[in-house]
């Protein structure tokens, strides 16, 4: 992606930071442990924290939680819905912490906004020594046929580059971690995957899907034609025709640790 498409996309998500903290899903409990196991505190940087859907699960697993978000309306919203959360303004590339303050920095569905070669050298700088860093992503599980389908028949703007697991394993290999100098101050990467599951109905997937950044950047035409295709598919389909169903998802994990 382009620079400046790349931060046209990173930055559609406050217009949409209401239906964003509604929609889009939590992250498996089991995906934030195995990210959270090997560091030596629970002292955790939630970074592009948006409306705070992983800082609630940080939150519930007992991490001492400071979430760091960029845009002004998605941080309203991460402090209407946790006010107890240490919440400020900042970005990956200009973080308002201390070095060493943390033990952990992790980034949901974040972590490929960052501009490593600015971002890299800060978190390197905010971590203290063994600490990790990691990104978790929270993708659609196209091992079921229907969840396949959908991927195909919405496009890249609403289920793209890390939105499948062999999509995201190929994504995330080498991608998104620190570059050139500062890349040796941390250890080989490891990939994780954990079960996940997001409650919906045709509707609610619907908007969910069209919180993704690639929707809100599309023309109205073009998108009401893109989720109007989606949804006739769910429409067609009996896992999804009537009712609730669970999306079927897992929450992927990209985890390194600072030496």
């Amino acid at each position: 992606m382009a620079p400046v498409e790349g931060l046209r996309h990173a930055s559609s998500f406050g217009a949409a930071a209401t239906a964003y903290a509604e929609h889009r899903p939590d992250y498996a409990q089991a995906a934030v442990r195995w990210a959270l196991e090997p560091a030596p505190g629970l002292r955790v940087l939630d970074l592009g924290a948006g409306t705070g859907k992983l800082t609630a699960t940080l939150v519930a697993v007992g991490a001492d939680v400071t979430a760091v978000e960029p845009d002004p309306a998605m941080l309203t919203e991460l402090r209407r819905a946790l006010p107890d959360v240490r919440a400020l303004p900042g970005s990956a590339e200009a973080i308002p912490l201390p070095d060493a303050s943390v033990d952990v920095v992790l980034a949901g569905n974040a972590m490929h906004w960052f501009d490593m070669a600015v971002a890299g050298p800060e978190i390197a700088r905010v971590l203290a020594p063994g600490g990790i860093m990691a990104g978790l992503w929270n993708v659609v599980d196209d091992r079921a046929d229907w969840v396949a389908g959908l991927a195909r028949v919405s496009g890249s703007a609403a289920i793209g580059p890390r939105d499948t697991p062999a999509s995201w394993r190929v994504a995330t290999a080498t991608a998104h971690l620190p570059k050139n100098d500062v890349a040796a101050r941390f250890g080989a990467p490891e990939q994780a995957e954990f079960p996940h599951g997001q409650r919906r109905t045709a509707d609610s997937l619907l908007a969910t899907l069209a919180t993704r950044a690639g929707m809100l950047v599309m023309e109205d035409p073009d998108r009401d034609a893109t989720l109007g295709r989606i949804r006739a598919f769910l429409t067609s389909r009996p896992e999804t025709a009537n009712g609730e169903f669970t999306l079927p998802m897992l929450t992927c994990v990209l985890r390194v640790r600072r030496l």
